[in-house]
């Protein structure tokens, strides 16, 4: 039997030939699929490298490799079954084909619509690390805000039409009829699902009014915290003890918030309470000198205040009040300390000291006078 026989040899309603030129593709399609994925991402990137704000080839290849290798793989399967006559149209499949034949002519929608599915939501990835590069050069943090949101949204958009390509496509469901159904349904569905809704909608809320952004540090009720991320339902903060608290979108909107980064300064104010055994001079010396030192810090606003403002049985008590200009919690913690050394020091100086918690102790003298130290719970610095 010669060569050209063989190769017309009939079997499962194929020649020889044609099995043979199914595997050859399907080998062709595997042995080559990573190199022919290169070159198209490498087409692709040729249109749009004026666009891509720095980012390289490598970075886009990188992302794009892996899923169009799988659109290439069944590209080449439906075209090696289709010297085979196989498989068949989506409009050819009725119910007279045979079960195999449909399983997997639909296995390979399937599988197709997937690697679509996936080239789109990485060229998302490519899209939000474009947009990461032009917020780098703006640095605003209302950008970095948006991103990760604007990701997340058109993940799902992506997602969305896949699953409904599926339908579609794959399992012949009327689309349009059932995006009509949902119109009646969705009422329920949306009372079911009420408070997601609700912090939904703040989300955009948040974004549009823009009471804050990602890195500003607020106070929202009981919470306080830096803000990390804001998401569909809910807000992510960190707290000062290092605790990931979330907070939903609607309570970030309906109740009071502070936000405390927008602040020009930080105020400290607090009470020196000074023992009696401090005169009136020294007391002089350390509210001056006190005042010059908190206004020699270059953080420090003029409207230093520094006044003896009260006289206890306990103490003589002398408020202070200044700003530090910074929205720095550490820098302004930082200032805070050096002036509070400052002012002790003055005290030091002056001769004076403070009152100490306990109880009035007096002793009369032979001259009939007190003497003794009062003292007062109280806030000393």
């Amino acid at each position: 039997m010669t060569l050209q026989e063989i190769l017309h040899l009939r079997f499962l309603g194929n020649n020889v030939a044609a099995y043979l030129t199914c595997a050859g593709i399907l080998l062709f399609g595997y042995l080559f699929k990573s190199l022919l994925s290169k070159l198209l991402s490498r087409l692709v990137f040729r249109f749009i490298r004026k666009r891509t704000e720095g980012v390289s080839e490598a970075q886009f290849q990188a992302l794009l490799i892996d899923p169009m290798s799988i659109v290439v793989f069944f590209v080449t399967v439906y075209l090696a079954f289709q010297v085979l006559d196989y498989p068949v149209s989506s409009s050819e499949i009725t119910r007279h084909e045979p079960w195999p034949k449909v399983a997997l002519f639909r296995l390979y929608q399937v599988g197709l619509i997937a690697g679509i599915t996936w080239i789109a939501l990485r060229l998302v990835d490519f899209l939000v690390l474009v947009f990461r590069r032009r917020a780098e050069s703006n640095a605003s943090r209302i950008n970095n805000q948006l991103i990760p949101f604007a990701k997340d949204l058109l993940k799902v958009l992506v997602l969305t039409m896949a699953f409904l390509a599926l339908l579609g496509r794959v399992f012949g469901v009327n689309v349009t009829a059932l995006i009509g159904g949902l119109g009646i349904g969705g009422l329920a569905v949306a009372f079911a699902a009420k408070e997601s809704l609700e912090n939904l909608i703040a989300s955009f809320t948040i974004f549009l009014d823009r009471p804050f952004a990602v890195g500003d540090l607020v106070e929202v009720g009981a919470v306080t915290g830096t803000v990390e991320k804001v998401g569909f339902r809910s807000t992510r903060l960190r707290t000062a003890e290092k605790s990931y608290v979330t907070v939903p979108n609607k309570a970030m909107i309906d109740k009071p918030l502070d936000n405390l980064s927008l602040r020009t300064a930080r105020r400290v104010t607090f009470t020196l309470a000074l023992s009696h055994a401090t005169t009136s001079q020294q007391l002089h010396q350390i509210v001056q000198e006190g005042k010059r030192l908190i206004g020699e810090n270059p953080l420090v606003t003029q409207d230093v205040q520094m006044q003896f403002s009260a006289l206890t049985p306990a103490a003589k008590e002398v408020t202070v009040q200044y700003f530090v200009e910074t929205t720095n919690y550490d820098e302004y913690l930082a200032v805070k300390e050096e002036l509070n050394y400052h002012l002790v020091e003055a005290v030091e100086r002056a001769g004076g000291s403070f009152a100490s918690s306990g109880t009035t102790v007096v002793q009369l003298n032979t001259g009939g006078r007190l003497d003794g130290l009062n003292a007062l719970d109280t806030s000393v610095l």
